[in-house]
């Protein structure tokens, strides 16, 4: 017995005006489960195909990404660093039109400090920035930077790539699509391979029969393989849900709503008055504006502010656009890096004016945090990022054996055109009990009024598969008469003795 096999508890349609038997619930639930992980899995595979395939690339991009830019990222420079203020200074010799935005100083002895550049050519959350010696306040180049990681153009290609596939805010439907069925998939299969092999105890859940020849062999692989990486798919889904366009929407509210955003710091200054407490918005009006140079010399007060306050790790220096507002360091969103402590200081006292620990967070800001950071494959270094490889090279390996299994299950017939696999068989919704009925179509229209992009496919199967079943409705005895060869076959036929061949009406 194979997985799709269970169509048999999905019987073929009954003959017209007869009232189909109703299921019990455990095979009205294998059926509609059956139906659901075909459709999804022959229609919406191809998108979880790319999504795998770029996914896995972004996961490795990190440490790509050290080995291409090493010579940005490190020097071979000895000493000690110049002051914050003379690599500024030199990176400004590089880019004198640009306003700073914020200066990231280099960790260890052979990193190179990057200074931050807001370009209005560039794209959102896109930055210019130049790489300083710090040994030496030289420059060894500069290069556009992405998000909050500081991702470098090879890795933002890889990025926007898995995000959006090139093709912009259309480009990102793809993504959606396959986030938002991923789970539905894998949970379907599972209940599928659960009911075949629960007899066989976990071993069985776990590992495929090698001994089954052809398409079982086939199927214990593909559905062993999918219980091995089912939580990372469910987990990525999940996360991948909350940068989705329509569904990620609903999230951001919901979050919202329930104070669950990631905090931050007060940036405006005690007695200022009003202002903007946003920093990084390069805004240099108002009576509060404070010259370039002396910005510039405060930079080094307030690194040492923070290092004062237990920031130890890499940090980044956010320059307030006024003198109204306090500078921002926070430590950096980087491979291994768990925490993100944030402090404000006066950059003219060296004041710190506010204090934010990561051990404060709300539970649900941290819990979104530490997911972004796994789907990243940042949160535990190399380990997380081979983590997510193995895993997409787990479904690329599911995806294939899927199709596999269609098309071994195909009707093959001499002489003849060999077709794709056939379709479970149908009446699994008209067999299913009402008690179980109505509540899947109660969460089937939340979930689809959540995530449009499950619910909108999920009404294409379901026309999709009426219209296949208005194809395949039985004939009635006169439309099969009519397409006899000969005219006294008609007779023959009236004459035999065949129940439930056809009807006539």
């Amino acid at each position: 017995m194979s997985l799709t096999d269970l169509a048999d508890v999905a019987d073929a349609e009954a003959p017209p005006g007869d009232e189909p038997r109703r299921y019990p619930m455990r095979k009205a639930l294998a059926a509609l489960a059956l139906r659901l992980h075909f459709y999804a899995g022959v229609f919406v595979a191809p998108f979880i195909l790319v999504a795998a395939v770029t996914g896995g690339l972004y996961a490795v991009a990190p440490s790509v990404e050290s080995i291409v830019n090493h010579d940005l990222l490190h020097v071979n420079s000895t000493g000690p660093a110049r002051p914050l203020a003379e690599q500024v200074a030199a990176a400004r010799g590089v880019e004198p039109n640009l306003a700073l935005a914020a200066v990231d100083p280099a960790q260890r002895a052979g990193d190179t400090t990057r200074v931050l550049f807001a370009d209005p050519t560039l794209g959102e959350s896109e930055s210019r920035a130049v790489f300083i010696d710090p040994q030496t306040a030289h420059s060894v180049g500069d290069r556009v930077v992405y998000g909050s990681t500081g991702a470098l153009p090879l890795r933002t290609w890889i990025d926007q790539l898995h995000r959006n596939l090139h093709l912009g805010e259309t480009g990102r439907l793809y993504s959606e699509l396959a986030a938002s069925w991923l789970w539905v998939v894998a949970l379907a299969g599972l209940v599928l391979w659960w009911r075949r092999s629960r007899r066989g105890g976990v071993r069985r859940l776990l590992w495929p029969d090698r001994s089954r020849p052809g398409r079982r062999r086939t199927v214990g692989w593909h559905a062993a393989v999918g219980v091995w990486i089912l939580l990372p798919l469910l987990f990525l889904s999940t996360t991948g849900m909350t940068w989705s366009t329509h569904a990620g929407a609903h999230i951001d509210r919901l979050r919202q709503d329930l104070s669950w955003t990631t905090p931050s710091v007060h940036t405006t200054l005690p007695g200022s008055g009003p202002a903007d407490a946003h920093p990084g918005e390069h805004d240099h009006h108002g009576s509060h504006a404070v010259a370039t140079g002396d910005r510039d010399g405060q930079l080094d007060t307030v690194f040492a502010a923070a290092r004062s306050q237990g920031l130890e790790g890499p940090v980044e220096i956010v320059v307030p656009a006024t003198g109204a507002n306090a500078f921002t360091v926070k430590e950096r969103r980087l491979s291994g890096v768990l925490s993100q402590d944030a402090v404000a200081v006066d950059g003219s006292t060296g004041t710190v004016t506010d204090t934010l620990r990561y051990a404060d967070w709300p539970f649900a800001a941290k819990l979104a945090n530490w997911g972004i950071q796994l789907h990243m494959g940042m949160m535990f270094g190399l380990a997380n990022q081979l983590l997510l490889l193995a895993t997409m090279i787990g479904l690329l390996a599911v995806i294939v054996r899927g199709y596999l299994m269609w098309w071994q299950r195909r009707p093959v017939r001499t002489g003849q055109h060999a077709s794709f696999g056939r379709l479970p068989r149908r009446g699994a919704l008209r067999r299913t009990p009402a008690s179980l009925l109505v509540p899947l179509v109660v969460v089937a229209a939340a979930v689809g009024w959540f995530a449009p992009l499950i619910g909108i496919p999920l009404l294409v199967f379901l026309a999709v598969d009426v219209l296949l079943g208005l194809r395949r409705r039985p004939r009635t005895g006169w439309e099969q008469l009519s397409h006899t060869t000969e005219p006294g076959q008609a007779a023959i036929h009236l004459g035999s003795k065949q129940p439930n061949r056809f009807r006539c009406n």
